[in-house]
């Protein structure tokens, strides 16, 4: 199991922090943690059916975590050697010593860990906030990325739908804050209920036992001390990352990403717009799109035969390398 210990101050307040409960691991999965300069990351991973099968790296969204990928990563460890990271201040990962949360200072915390771990180049996969980290990572270290594999990712859109504004909101300075005071008599079952509801197409697709550990992460999270910061922060690096053109666009960068590139959207997706498909399939030059009618802002979570399927057939076009 990972420590949450960080260095210097952020370990102070550590120590002083309410105990958490730990974090889920499924049967099969294994955590670590692994120190990089500035930050800490904790891997789960899955050992893979045998020897000598390619990398794979799978990379959460905003307010998620490894555990997200559990399915997929279950459903494709007799292809691929996977690996999922909580990003910093999320999952079980503390928060990275700069306190840096932006796209840019997410993407190089993967950028770090391969490197640091000699595991590029990896089938990248990504979901939401990830999406749009690892576009970013594509772009900057094409030597890294072996395939691309984005579930709705976080790109720039001119018009938010209505039901994205208040996650967009947590990004201006106090609503967290408020938010916080708003809900604190809220349950951990409602809290997840909500969240459910907003990112699933059909919420009654969760099982019984993922309701169960879901809720045991909402109770968890809600007493990181750090847990707000975090979302706070990321989601006005989502916004930041929307607002800048030229090189450093997201767009922009899309289009200087080299990796054979799996798009998937959810016509019932509440946070990334399905009409953003297109778009995104023509701006990766190498791109292939997968549409799932009934499927939310999560399709690796609600659809996880589907979505490995395609997966798979991206592996069969790339010869599987």
């Amino acid at each position: 199991m990972s420590s949450t210990e960080l260095p210097g101050v952020r370990a102070i307040d550590a120590a002083m922090a309410p105990k958490v409960a730990t974090v889920h691991v499924a049967d099969g999965e294994e955590l670590r943690s692994v120190a990089l300069p500035g930050l800490t990351l904790t891997v789960r991973s899955r050992p893979p059916a045998h020897a000598g099968l390619p990398p794979a790296l799978y990379v959460h969204g905003l307010g998620g975590s490894s555990q997200n990928w559990s399915a997929m990563m279950s459903l494709l460890e007799d292809v691929v050697d996977g690996q999922a990271i909580d990003l910093p201040g999320f999952g079980d990962s503390p928060p990275p010593d700069d306190g840096n949360y932006s796209v840019g200072g997410h993407a190089r915390a993967v950028t770090r860990f391969l490197d640091a771990r000699g595991r590029g180049p990896v089938h990248l996969l990504a979901n939401s906030l990830g999406g749009a980290v690892c576009t970013r990572v594509a772009a900057a270290r094409p030597d890294l990325v072996r395939t691309l594999t984005l579930v709705s990712p976080a790109l720039p859109e001119l018009r938010v739908q209505r039901s994205a504004v208040p996650t967009a909101l947590l990004a201006l300075p106090g609503v967290t804050m408020l938010f916080g005071r708003m809900t604190e008599n809220v349950s951990a079952q409602e809290r997840t209920r909500g969240v459910m509801e907003l990112c699933y197409g059909d919420p009654a697709r969760v099982t019984e036992e993922g309701m169960r550990n879901a809720v045991a992460e909402m109770e968890r999270r809600m007493r990181l001390p750090y847990f707000w910061d975090a979302m706070a922060r990321s989601a006005r690096g989502i916004v930041d990352a929307y607002t800048l053109g030229g090189q450093h666009g997201l767009w922009r960068q899309a289009q200087r990403v080299l990796a054979p590139t799996l798009l998937v959207y959810g016509r019932r997706d509440q946070l990334v717009s399905y009409r953003m498909a297109r778009k995104a399939a023509a701006a990766f030059r190498d791109s292939r799109l997968l549409t799932l009618p009934d499927a939310g802002h999560v399709a690796m979570m609600e659809y996880p035969e589907t979505v490995a399927q395609a997966f798979r057939e991206l592996l069969d076009e790339c010869g599987r390398s």
